[in-house]
């Protein structure tokens, strides 16, 4: 009996090689090369076999090492022609809403024919159920597809019928053979098709288990070839490593059109979707939901859910402003100092890079005066955000002193701005929105840096700000006398 070959992918960039290496020469990352089998150790498979042999839009394909291709002399091989920009009509990338706005948001507008988006996320976060009831609310207008590799028929009915009532438009198919799910999608023809997971779907021509690296290669290749030909917006349910990210190679995420995350607590309320891969909109937004007894509830202003239930004549409390993507959102930065019981202090961010609170944990003690070497800091940002931006230094730093001299910052104050290691309070981008996000949640002073106050005052958007109070500041000396 001949052995099966096999070759090793890089599970970062997905390069082959015939043999094992310590270092992958494609992306150069370290230790990321495994075996799998290869495609000569594939068995051979009809194309009828498949019930891919025609596609919806009439010209025939046959199979290569690359997936399906358009044979020659078929009518979809003379759409190969280049165009020039002004020949491209934008109306050939329709888009339908998903029912929610917040979802509509982090797609780039809705939802695009022959798409294919990965949704990833922790067990238990919302993943299958965002999907369902955007599945619920397609299915009033549309054909649309919910496969399930993991749950059972009735099951999928249990969630379906917390969530509220289905029309007989949409379709359960409770299968992981790829081949019998691309037979039902080409005979549905449905507007959108979810796959639930990507981890149990296989192909039985590969050489290899539900899960392997092969298997999620060749099913992604498939699913990709039949929403481009088919016109069909596939979703892909991803699970996720201890590390946070999609399991699998990293390929999968390169061969997809969108990569979303579902981010929160499992046991808290609140859901957060962010794109972070999107080639039909931007890469900065995120959708805000709260979890509620029929499923997801998307949360249409996030600053005042993220600032309710903020404690009063609190010391360490100090509202924020971030941006995510185009939309400012108001952020509750907490801070508790406290003296350390251990020769060593301890510093914990919860929302923030550790590495970026020692760092203004230093600031305030070299250029501020502000003794912290004795004692223990905690900050967390409220919400369950996670903030990269420097925009929120200010709000720490203020939260630290705060908590340090137990003394309440002013409850109408919202602060933002970069510190840098001289102490310098800095400006950051799209001050007049924040500016403008602040103001309409009735806080009347905000303390910015100089830079930003003359830009808020040179915008063309000045005219349209509510009547706030703009205090500029240059260091985070002068910050500090607010307290």
């Amino acid at each position: 009996m001949a052995k099966a070959s096999t070759v090793f992918y890089c599970t970062e960039c997905g390069t082959e090689s015939a043999k094992w290496l310590g270092q992958c020469p494609g992306c150069h990352a370290w230790n990321t090369m495994a075996e799998a089998p290869s495609h000569a150790g594939t068995k051979g498979k009809s194309p009828a076999k498949t019930g891919l042999g025609q596609a919806a839009s009439g010209g025939s394909f046959g199979f290569s090492r690359k997936g399906m291709v358009p044979l020659a002399g078929s009518e979809t091989s003379k759409r190969g022609r280049a165009r020039g920009l002004s020949e491209i009509d934008m109306e050939d990338m329709p888009r339908f809403s998903t029912g929610f706005t917040e979802f509509d948001r982090v797609l780039g507008g809705g939802i695009v024919p022959g798409s294919l988006t990965l949704v990833g996320g922790d067990p238990g976060i919302g993943k299958s159920t965002i999907l369902l009831q955007m599945m619920r609310h397609l299915a009033e207008s549309k054909d649309v597809l919910y496969v399930s590799g993991e749950e059972s028929l009735q099951q999928i009915k249990l969630r379906a019928e917390r969530i509220g009532a289905f029309t007989d438009r949409m379709k359960l198919l409770c299968e992981s053979d790829m081949d019998v799910i691309a037979e039902e999608m080409q005979k549905l023809s449905p507007a959108v098709c979810v796959i639930d997971s990507i981890q149990t779907m296989f192909r039985p021509d590969v050489d290899a288990t539900p899960g392997n690296i092969s298997q999620i290669r060749e099913v992604t290749a498939l699913l990709m070839q039949l929403a481009k030909t088919c016109g069909i917006a596939v979703f892909v349910v991803g699970h996720v490593t201890k590390e946070g990210v999609v399991a699998g190679p990293r390929i999968l995420e390169h061969m997809v059109d969108s990569v979303l995350y579902l981010e929160g607590e499992r046991h808290a309320s609140y859901r957060i979707l962010r794109g972070v891969k999107n080639r039909f909109g931007s890469t900065n937004e995120v959708g805000v939901f709260e979890m509620v007894s029929t499923g997801l509830k998307e949360v249409q202003n996030p600053s005042a859910y993220m600032l309710s239930g903020r404690p009063s004549q609190a010391s360490g409390s100090v509202i924020g402003c971030a941006m995510e993507g185009t939309r400012a959102i108001l952020i509750e930065v907490q801070a508790l100092v406290s003296s350390t019981s251990f020769g060593f202090p301890r510093r914990t961010a919860v929302g923030i890079d550790t590495n970026r609170l020692n760092m203004l944990l230093a600031v305030l003690e070299k250029r501020a005066r502000v003794a912290l070497s004795e004692y223990d800091a905690y900050v967390n940002i409220v919400g369950g955000l996670r903030l990269n931006e420097p925009s929120t230094d200010l709000a720490v730093a203020l939260a630290l002193a705060s908590s340090l001299k137990d003394r309440v910052f002013p409850e109408d104050t919202v602060c933002f701005g970069e510190i840098g290691l001289s102490g310098e309070v800095r400006g950051v981008s799209q001050a007049a929105k924040r500016v403008s996000e602040a103001a309409k949640l009735g806080f009347k002073r905000i303390i910015l840096s100089k830079s930003d106050a003359r830009s808020v005052q040179e915008s063309e958007e000045k005219d349209a700000l509510p009547e706030v109070e703009l205090v500029a500041v240059s260091g985070i000396r002068e910050a500090l006398d607010i307290l």
